[in-house]
């Protein structure tokens, strides 16, 4: 995206492609001692897919390749890598976390997890909770006539008789059902379905957007350590910072979220979590801390038997108190301060190579002053990322024609597709970024473009509500997700999309003037 893409130029597959392509010629020397040596050419950045093949055919084979500067000899670091090499530094800051129980390096976060995996998103989220149930339990209904029949034609087999018969016999209609392994597996050791509607919950599906998910370990692929973070669904009080794990440099590398996130919330992303919450049996309780955003944690089990714990480590915390020791932090101190250091700009480029192949790692600013004004940043940006909904509207202009608003009921309001018109700028078409066609009755028009500044998971804020707010139908299942239903049936406003818009507009440009006025990362 952006500055890195247009610098990468023309795609040599065309415009659908992001296969980097490089001519590799490997020459093998037999009497080698040690490794080879590493000689690498780039051929320029900005050009076009034309400019590219030119220059090939120009150069006509290796031997073209002259010049003084024409071959950069590249030495491999550490880690392997030739090109990009990582800060060597980043290796003394502490890492979020670690899940290798030999390592004794320190960790920020007790634990961590994955997004929820479903690998039936069509089938386990919807923006209809009713809709959302036929669905599933249309689903299980099938797959029990699926066990029922195969236990009808194959009875007295074991798992692995039944294993190498399943594919053959069940039935694939993407209409009916989405096989997974673990599924698949289910059905080969004979276990039955059964529909739970305590498995409705919401979640965080992308940025900004909240669907109606079916949350059950039975019929989502991998829901990792999520049982342990968000174990009552929506019922249970706690936050994340979700991170890109190979971050692209394309946008914010973190998004926090109160709901269970997808995997793809933040690609691939990784969540660490301000508590952990552990079954009173299997734990001994502990004094928890407390925060302006949730009531103060006592050692006794809620209602539904859980003891909720921080998720920050005892020697991580130690290690930030260590380093402010006048100060009186607390662990969400911390929290919030990992939040805002991860949207600094510093922080992103100067560690670009090792984000892009590694988790974060956190370093402590020099001054207790920055440590609070990064603190401070990270529950600002919270409080806009979280009540994302309720945020002041911005004031675009609403353009209805020769109709006054006010005249408009909710079929007025009723979003199918947006889109951004198109304006010639140089001679090429491109997006008009300050106007929305809303619906054929309204457009947004007057659209700051400081609003496609703010960045995350690889668009800017306001494209995924674009994107999202719409009717779109699955096309292997058939199914049907349509962003109406929940402004009506969850949010009760038909005018939510609408209004939608206007907030993030909001979102956007207050998070970015945070950003801009984060400290530079003084740090030794």
């Amino acid at each position: 995206k952006g500055e890195v893409s247009r610098k990468e130029g023309g795609k040599i597959f065309g415009s659908g492609s992001r296969t980097p392509i490089a001519i590799s010629l490997l020459v093998k020397n037999p009497n080698a001692k040690q490794h080879g040596n590493i000689h690498f050419h780039d051929i320029g950045d900005y050009l076009s897919q034309q400019d590219k093949l030119e220059r090939i055919t120009t150069l006509g084979s290796v031997q073209g390749i002259t010049g003084e500067n024409a071959w950069q000899t590249i030495e491999p670091d550490d880690h392997g890598d030739w090109l990009n090499q990582r800060d060597e530094r980043f290796d003394d800051f502490i890492v979020l976390g670690d899940k290798d129980k030999k390592s004794q390096q320190l960790k920020l976060f007790d634990n961590y997890s994955l997004g929820v995996v479903t690998n039936r998103d069509a089938w386990c989220y919807n923006a209809s909770k009713p809709k959302l149930t036929g669905n599933m339990q249309s689903m299980v209904a099938f797959y029990n006539s699926e066990l029922a029949r195969f236990n009808g034609v194959h009875s007295g087999l074991d798992t692995k008789g039944r294993n190498a018969l399943l594919d053959s016999f069940i039935s694939a209609d993407p209409k009916q059902i989405s096989w997974t392994f673990n599924l698949k597996q289910d059905l080969a050791n004979n276990k039955p379905l059964v529909f739970d509607p305590a498995c409705l919950t919401t979640s965080l599906y992308r940025p900004f957007t909240k669907q109606a998910m079916y949350y059950g370990r039975r019929l989502n692929e991998r829901v990792y350590q999520m049982p342990s973070i968000f174990p009552e669904g929506d019922k249970t009080d706690n936050l994340v910072i979700q991170v890109n794990a190979n971050y692209k440099n394309n946008g914010q590398i973190a998004i926090i979220s109160n709901f269970i996130p997808d995997i793809q919330l933040q690609f691939n992303g990784q969540c660490f979590p301000l508590y952990l919450y552990e079954k009173a049996e299997d734990s001994q309780p502990e004094t928890g801390s407390s925060g302006e955003l949730f009531t103060e944690v006592t050692p006794s089990t809620d209602e539904n038997g859980y003891i909720r714990r921080d998720g920050l480590s005892d020697a991580g915390f130690t290690h930030f108190q260590q380093h402010y020791p006048s100060e009186n932090i607390s662990k969400q101190d911390v929290f919030y301060y990992v939040y805002g250091l991860l949207h600094s700009p510093d922080y992103r480029q100067r560690y670009a190579a090792n984000l892009s192949k590694e988790l974060p790692r956190i370093s402590c600013v020099n001054t207790a002053k920055d440590f609070w004004r990064f603190s401070q940043a990270g529950r600002d940006l919270a409080k806009l990322h979280i009540n994302y909904e309720t945020v002041a509207k911005y004031p675009v202009t609403l353009d209805c024609g020769k109709r006054a608003i006010s005249e408009f009921g909710d079929k007025e309001y009723r979003v199918v597709k947006m889109k951004r018109p198109k304006i010639k700028v140089g001679g090429k078409s491109v997006n008009d970024n300050s106007t929305i066609v809303y619906n054929k009755y309204i457009t947004l028009r007057n659209i700051p473009l400081e609003t496609y500044n703010y960045m995350v998971n690889g668009k800017a804020a306001i494209e995924w509500v674009i994107e999202r707010q719409a009717i779109t139908t699955d096309k292997k299942s058939g199914i049907i997700n349509d962003a109406n239903d929940w402004a009506v049936e969850t949010m009760g406003n038909a005018k939510y999309p609408l209004e939608l818009l206007q907030r993030i507009i909001t979102v956007s440009l207050e998070t970015m003037k945070i950003v801009d006025n984060l400290p530079t990362l003084d740090i030794d």
